[in-house]
């Protein structure tokens, strides 16, 4: 591909150089070959990809470069995501059913769907149209997994789970398990049956070693478009809205519920039955025990608006300067009473 060509797809500008040039790859500056495209946010890392052996940087259109070819474009993010779609060496798999996989009669299984080797497709389980299911991964009784859906190998889909359209869930993720539902008794820890179902709707990501637990009754639901990382734990009934970001090794108690376009960082807990509106963000480590108001970041625990937490720190940061005037004080206090 030239130059030319990449700039025609992520609809770029081009600055210098030979259009076309011939470019093998795109990657990262540090990395980068004498045919290999990359791409800066700032002035600063302009400097270094300078510096790299990169044939030409995607940039945004404020910074210029004397040694460089440069690709301007709007949002060089995107840009450089939808040049590594082009260069992209994974490829599906060609439809079909492996002869090692396990798929029971009832299930319909549609022509351009694949059934990778190990796999099992329970009873009256629905494989549309351009889904993968890889190998060894586990499709339960009654589930169904929507159109271009990547389910990748060892996953673990139970009973009555809809998966929809565009989905890709990693492996290792559990979908659907009973959640952690318990009723103290004189003969110990009552089991509570979870009855109920995960539904995921379109283009939700789902990473690797995540869990996502079956409703008590009624649903689990993660909303279209929210993307959930690596070991998370959503817990039985929880919602979560459209285009939300759950980052890794966050907890989620039951019957949490969750608004659009909010984001939570790694290693925060919600507590159950906590209700966040929409476009809220959560600080790293966040403990979450009551409800949040829309439009508005959190940090601390129990977690506050943002600037209520920096300033109880900066307090913080002042105690051992305060308990030393304070002895102070009390020395002179003492001195002046026995005067």
């Amino acid at each position: 591909m030239t130059l030319a060509e990449l700039a025609v797809i992520i609809d770029a500008e081009i600055e210098g150089g030979n259009a076309d040039a011939e470019i093998t790859g795109v990657t990262g500056y540090e990395i980068a070959s004498e045919s290999d495209v990359t791409f800066v946010m700032d002035e600063r890392r302009l400097k270094l990809a300078e510096k790299s052996a990169a044939i030409a940087i995607i940039a945004p259109r404020n910074l210029t470069s004397d040694v460089k070819t440069l690709l301007y474009v709007d949002d060089p993010r995107s840009a450089f995501a939808s040049a590594m779609q082009v260069y992209d060496w994974r490829r599906l798999p060609m439809p079909g059913v492996e002869r090692d996989s396990h798929v029971s009669q009832s299930a319909m299984i549609h022509a351009r769907a694949y059934i990778g080797a190990g796999a099992v497709i329970g009873e009256r389980a629905v494989i549309s149209d351009g889904a993968v299911i890889g190998a060894n991964s586990y499709i339960g009784d009654s589930v169904e997994i929507g159109q271009n859906s990547i389910i990748y190998p060892n996953v673990s889909i139970y009973a009555h789970c809809i998966v929809g359209s565009n989905v890709i869930i990693h492996s290792g993720a559990v979908i659907g398990a009973d959640g952690f539902g318990y009723n103290p008794s004189e003969n110990g820890w009552q089991k509570i049956p979870h009855l109920g179902y995960v539904i995921i709707e379109d283009d939700v990501e789902i990473g690797a070693n995540t869990c996502v637990d079956r409703g008590t009754s009624g649903t689990t639901v993660i909303g279209k478009g929210t993307k959930v990382d690596n070991l998370v734990q959503i817990a039985h009934n929880v919602k979560i809205g459209s285009n939300s970001l759950i980052i890794a090794l966050v907890g989620l108690a039951g019957s949490v519920e969750i608004g659009n376009n909010v984001i939570v960082a790694g290693q925060t807990g919600i507590l159950d039955h906590v209700k966040i509106e929409d476009n809220c963000k959560f600080a790293v480590r966040s403990g979450v025990t009551r409800d949040c108001k829309g439009d508005e970041s959190y940090s601390g625990y129990p977690a506050q608006p943002h600037m209520n937490e920096l300033k109880q720190q900066a307090a913080m940061r002042k105690l051992p300067d305060l308990l030393t005037r304070m002895k102070e004080l009390e020395k002179k206090v003492k001195e002046l009473e026995e005067k």
